[in-house]
């Protein structure tokens, strides 16, 4: 997808429309304490290995797997301002294969 290297658009800093450089941030590496490392950690019992956990009146728990991947990631494009330098960034990314700035 194409975009223009430069964009008017309001900065909230500013509170006024100016010139903008369009940018794309790098992707950090995702924490390990993020929502879904947690689920599986539950899931898998807090990392003790499968079992029943000392519940011996019930089955034990079945290994859970997230499955599929997707094919894109989401852009993080990044706007600074032209006047007072600071950068804010678009509300909700969306899934697009290549970035191109014009």
């Amino acid at each position: 997808m194409k975009f223009p290297k430069s964009v008017k658009r309001f900065c909230p800093f500013c509170r006024k429309h100016t010139e903008h450089k369009v940018f794309l941030a790098k992707k950090k590496a995702p924490s390990p304490l993020k929502y879904g490392s947690k689920i599986r950690a539950r899931r898998r019992g807090r990392a003790r290995g499968s079992g029943n956990l000392g519940r011996y009146s019930k089955p034990p728990v079945t290994q859970w797997k997230m499955t599929g991947k997707k094919q894109t990631k989401k852009t993080d494009l990044r706007y600074q301002c032209g006047v007072c330098g600071k950068a804010h960034v678009q509300r909700e990314g969306f899934r697009i294969k290549k970035v191109e700035f014009e």
